[in-house]
């Protein structure tokens, strides 16, 4: 394939970072071709079903910016609404004649000049560009519980959801209190005899309550398109500012933690509020956005459990007083392994794999590329702003930036691009330093730290990582012919 006039690349995931590049090589005239493991498109949106689902960002803005919805129900719309507008954009954009669903990619080795790329089902797959979209968030995380294997009753991960299991009338116990587990007490607490949430950690809330747009301002919005991008505005605006609070210590960030802890102070029994009080500064870890929560909380049927979980048992959940807590049903609410990024088995130059690569750590060249590995780009990977922002307005500025880069090589039949090491370490000194101005290292335990405790976050503002990401540096990579 090297050196042929025909540049072809290999996307992995067809969820919203897959589709985006996608169709900006569609439109830049450019082959490509999609693996997923699924057998439809939407991502996580397509693998998370539960009850009370849906975006902790503005559909406005968590939404194409070159193909806006102008119908979202609401201010934060349901999971299936936002897995159906994916559906649909790939149906307009003529997308799944090029996506091979149901395969998963089993390796990648860089070898004479291109990508050796090997599927699921056998196939071994030529490519000039591996463009991995698979995100951070799409392998499951199981807890380390001792007996969870002995319940009796159904048990299930919150991305796997068994709708087949007539929840009305039952005891049900969530373990995690993240977004997810949040999200769904409400729904829970509607149909459970008795809900119970295990949690290990109190999380900081911000009260935004999740507005139904009337049926007037749904017809307004698809006769006038200009106010769905107004409101989008808004809200990149809003987003902007909120990350400047966590990256940055001054009026911001004062506002984000007066604004989360007047809300604690509402929790009316002083018990609870206790256990709801974390003990770190809020941003820290993501901040959960939701005005259901705690007056879930605060009815009779619904408990709220910090003590420990000790053992799960065939009745049960024991926690470290020793008490059991009896359940029908047992939701683990505990979310994704977040440093999974990529395939398990990248090689690229020299025979050093992805994982050798990063033994201490995640480390890129500004998210996208890393050295050793030519005309290998990730999509929201390591120290992408992947906080409270949308991840759709940043995936749109990663994939322009490797779009350029795979126009350059269309341009350059026969050569590679690679980051110069020092470009990439340069890049790594820079973010370690505008880190320790960070909330994120403030002291508490998130999945937003790597196994050295280092946030693989963007520590700097949206703006300045779109200013930043607007182009490629061009002398900051190589173009060389392979070896």
């Amino acid at each position: 394939m090297t050196g042929s006039s025909r540049f072809e690349t290999l996307i992995i995931g067809a969820g919203m970072s897959g589709l985006a590049m996608a169709i900006r090589l569609q439109k830049a005239g450019l082959p490509f071709r999609i693996i997923e493991k699924a057998n439809s498109v939407g991502g996580t949106w397509r693998e998370n079903t539960y009850p009370g689902l849906s975006c902790d960002v503005p559909s406005y803005f968590y939404s194409y910016s070159f193909e806006p919805n102008l119908d979202w129900s609401h201010r934060f719309s349901p999971g299936p609404e936002i897995r159906d507008y994916f559906e649909r954009v790939a149906t307009k954009y003529d997308l799944l004649k090029h996506i091979d669903f149901g395969e998963t990619v089993t390796g990648a080795r860089f070898e004479e000049g291109a990508w050796t790329v090997e599927t699921s089902g056998g196939e071994r797959i030529r490519a000039n560009a591996l463009v991995d979209a698979t995100g951070p968030l799409h392998i499951k995380n199981y807890p380390r519980i001792e007996g969870l294997d002995s319940f009796e009753g159904t048990l299930f991960h919150s991305a796997d959801w068994d709708h087949s299991v007539d929840l009305a009338g039952k005891r049900i116990g969530v373990v995690g209190n993240g977004s997810t587990g949040v999200q769904m007490m409400a729904p829970l607490s509607e149909v459970a005899s008795h809900l119970t949430m295990f949690q290990r950690t109190a999380q900081w809330i911000f009260p935004v309550g999740n507005k139904r747009y009337s049926d007037s301002e749904r017809k307004w919005t698809r006769r006038l398109p200009v106010l769905a991008w107004l409101t989008r505005q808004f809200y990149k605006r809003i987003f902007d500012l909120a990350s400047v609070g966590v990256t940055q210590e001054g009026f911001w960030r004062k506002r984000m933690a007066k604004g989360c802890r007047e809300y604690l102070a509402s929790v009316a029994d002083p018990e609870l509020r206790r256990k709801l009080t974390p003990d770190y500064e809020p941003g820290c870890k993501r901040l959960i956005l939701s005005t259901r929560f705690y007056p879930t909380l605060a009815k009779d049927h619904v408990d709220l459990v910090s003590e420990p979980i000790e053992r799960v048992e065939a009745r049960g959940v024991v926690t470290a007083d020793g008490q059991l807590h009896e359940l029908d049903v047992l939701v683990l609410a505990t979310g994704f392994r977040p440093h999974e990024w990529g395939i398990d088995n990248v090689v690229g130059v020299d025979g050093m794999s992805l994982k050798e690569a990063w033994a201490q750590g995640p480390r890129t060249y500004r998210s996208i590329t890393m050295p050793g590995f030519p005309n290998y780009f990730m999509i929201v990977g390591p120290n992408s702003p992947i906080g409270n922002i949308s991840v759709i307005d940043v995936s749109e500025t990663q994939v322009q930036y490797i779009l350029d880069c795979i126009q350059l090589l269309v341009g350059e039949p026969g050569r590679v691009l690679v980051p110069k090491r020092e470009a990439a370490e340069a890049f790594q000194s820079d973010l370690r330093e505008a880190m320790k101005g960070t909330v994120w290292v403030t002291g508490c335990t998130s999945w937003y730290l790597d196994p050295e405790g280092t946030p693989t976050l963007w520590p700097w503002s949206a703006k300045h990582f779109h200013d930043l990401m607007r182009h490629p540096v061009l002398e900051d990579f190589e173009l060389i012919e392979p070896r």
